[in-house]
């Protein structure tokens, strides 16, 4: 036997007696009140109709209010399973999402999506400068060296410069060699100290090519600086240029507009 089946007929007992209790009641009440007597058969009556209709009826809706309860419990359980596998479904949507959006190498924006966070925050208005960062000579480590060294350099890169800048800007990985730096609110200025941290932070890392061995590495720096009306395109065009002068100047450097004027 069950506990719902033996919580069925203890509940069914108990309204029974009651039943019984209260017909008997009745009876000693009201027949004498209207000058009969409560004999033998009357209390037979008083005994056998409550067990015949109050226990069947009693036990049919108990049974039926305990199958209410575990259908709500079963739509309750479902709607919090179903709760969970929409969050669950969120978040691996809103993780494929975010994987998408960045380079698999590096970890940083991919092209598109770097662009595009550009183009948004622009969109917003106010000042902003773009850095176009290039490694110096990296094809000399892929041929010296081999790929692997050459992937190893592109994370190394990549590491320092999302450690160089800070938590609001946007770094993004173009392609190739070739990263990016977007500062939302710097102007030329003040732009200036971020390019010459992300500088230094290259010039530290250290790219272990052998066992006994480590290389050095640089990067080339070009700065656009956002003015009021400057489309993105103009802005890739300028960062562009300038990153052919600081390559021109000798490299491991940033150019920034209109002065060529390295900082190193």
């Amino acid at each position: 036997m069950t506990p719902t089946t033996r919580k069925i007929i203890v509940k069914a007992s108990i309204a029974t007696a009651l039943s019984i209790a209260a017909s008997l009641g009745l009876a000693l009440t009201i027949v004498p009140m209207l000058g009969g007597v409560v004999d033998g058969n009357a209390w037979l009556m008083c005994i056998l109709c409550p067990l015949l209709i109050a226990w069947p009826a009693s036990a049919w809706q108990f049974r039926q209010a305990e199958r209410l309860r575990e259908a709500r419990n079963e739509v309750a359980r479902l709607h919090r399973a179903l709760e969970v596998a929409h969050r669950e479904l969120s978040e691996a949507h809103a993780a494929a999402v975010e994987k998408a959006r960045r380079d698999g190498m590096t970890g940083l924006l991919n092209r598109e999506s770097f662009l595009a966070a550009v183009r948004e925050a622009m969109a917003e208005g106010g000042e902003g400068t773009l850095l176009f960062v290039d490694a110096d000579h990296f094809k000399q480590i892929n041929d010296r060296f081999g790929h692997p060294a050459g992937d190893d350099a592109l994370r190394g890169l990549a590491t320092a410069i999302a450690g160089a800048i800070g938590a609001g800007d946007l770094s993004g990985r173009l392609g190739g060699e070739e990263f990016a730096v977007y500062l939302p609110g710097f102007a030329g200025s003040e732009a200036r100290p971020m390019a010459a941290r992300i500088l230094e932070a290259v010039r530290r890392l250290r790219i272990e090519v052998a066992a006994d061995r480590a290389i050095a590495l640089t990067v080339s720096i070009g700065a656009a600086v956002q003015t009021g009306g400057v489309t993105l395109n103009e802005l890739i065009a300028e960062a562009d240029e300038q990153l052919y002068r600081a390559k021109t100047l000798g490299r491991n450097r940033a150019s920034f507009a209109p002065d060529v004027a390295a900082v190193a």
